[in-house]
């Protein structure tokens, strides 16, 4: 019987970490219609970091390096060596409330509003779902912010910012 228990919890040790990621975009937490859709949309912008967008937005934000990215706070993760970074920047959201943040790839986000980084309310996220990686939702205020990527593996990423429902 003890043999059984070491057996089973050695296997279990042995397990990937994405083995226990989600996969299919059904496992998300809410539906991610929507924001598939700007995801994935023929006419979403292509930005390079540092431009500035208004909500609703879709954009392709073009990455550099951590080093050339100049992110204007230290990410709460630091990014792994062959990574890359970038930062857009809002004016103001619309109106004080929930807003909604997706990726097309997984990435480290920090949101930096009055100067303060932002936890998120929930977040989301799933592997083979097309177009789509990760989503979450912040509770923002009707003032300026940066949304700021890191630790990406690609030099660009897919990005849209929408009201929450």
């Amino acid at each position: 019987m003890r043999a059984r228990l070491i057996v089973a919890l050695t296997l279990l040790g042995s397990v990937p970490a994405w083995a226990a990621e989600p996969s299919g975009c059904d496992k998300f937490k809410w539906p991610i219609d929507k924001e598939r859709a700007a995801l994935t949309a023929q006419d979403r912008l292509k930005i390079a970091s540092g431009a500035e967008l208004a909500i609703p937005a879709a954009a392709t934000l073009s990455l550099t390096t951590p080093a050339e990215a100049k992110l204007p706070l230290s990410p709460e993760r630091k990014p792994k060596d062959g990574t890359f970074a970038g930062f857009t920047r809002f004016q103001k959201a619309p109106k004080a409330g929930a807003y909604t943040i997706s990726l097309s790839v997984g990435a480290w986000v920090d949101v930096v509003q009055d100067g303060e980084i932002l936890k998120p309310m929930e977040f989301s996220s799933a592997t083979d779902c097309a177009g789509i990686r990760k989503t979450m939702k912040y509770d923002l205020a009707a003032g300026p912010f940066v949304i700021q990527v890191s630790g990406v593996t690609e030099n660009s990423i897919s990005m849209a910012v929408l009201p929450s429902e």
